[in-house]
């Protein structure tokens, strides 16, 4: 098993994982409404060279040479630069200047986007794996804390995110629900 930097050509299984971890936000952060169109438009994102869910913010958890988990992850202060693609992207199809993203990350944090674990390989210590490659990562660039977001009812991830040693410091809205924004001081 090993965990390497994504590349572009790990679309098709990692626009695979993101959207299902990401669900409504994905139709959120695409515009499109279709299962089928956000992925299009998610793989576009991932292929590209700059934006949040590029395939430079990724790792990707290889076993046997297949993508079997991803995280996507990044500085919170990098994060106006890093939305400005899809802000382009939606205010052209939406014609309204004003679409805004909802604020996941603080500044002075390095932020866990989006992890997600195919199915056939959960149970495995995959998603751990990612989260501890993304601290190392937040370390490397000399972050004090790393931070995600959880969603309210998902007390399984909940758990397991304060078994790691994060905590919830806020509740945050993305995309009209309530997440917990938890933190874990590196």
């Amino acid at each position: 098993m090993t965990i390497r930097s994504a590349r572009q050509q790990d679309a098709p299984a990692a626009v695979r994982l993101l959207y299902d971890a990401l669900h409504d936000v994905a139709h959120q952060l695409t515009g499109e409404e279709s299962e089928e169109k956000a992925i299009g438009v998610l793989e576009q994102y991932f292929r590209a060279d700059e934006g949040r869910l590029s395939h430079r913010q990724a790792a990707v958890k290889e076993v046997d040479g297949e993508v079997a988990g991803i995280i996507v992850a990044y500085g919170g202060d990098k994060v106006a630069e890093l939305d400005r693609p899809i802000l382009e992207r939606l205010r052209k199809l939406k014609n309204d200047k004003a679409i805004a993203l909802d604020k996941e990350s603080d500044e002075d944090e390095y932020y866990i986007d989006t992890l997600s674990v195919s199915p056939q390989f959960g149970g495995k210590g995959i998603g751990s794996a990612l989260i501890s490659h993304a601290e190392k990562k937040a370390k490397e660039l000399q972050y004090d804390k790393i931070a995600l977001a959880v969603v309210t009812d998902n007390h399984r991830a909940h758990s397991l995110y304060e078994r790691r040693g994060y905590s919830t410091d806020k509740e945050i809205m993305i995309n009209g629900h309530v997440y917990y924004h938890m933190v874990k001081p590196l």
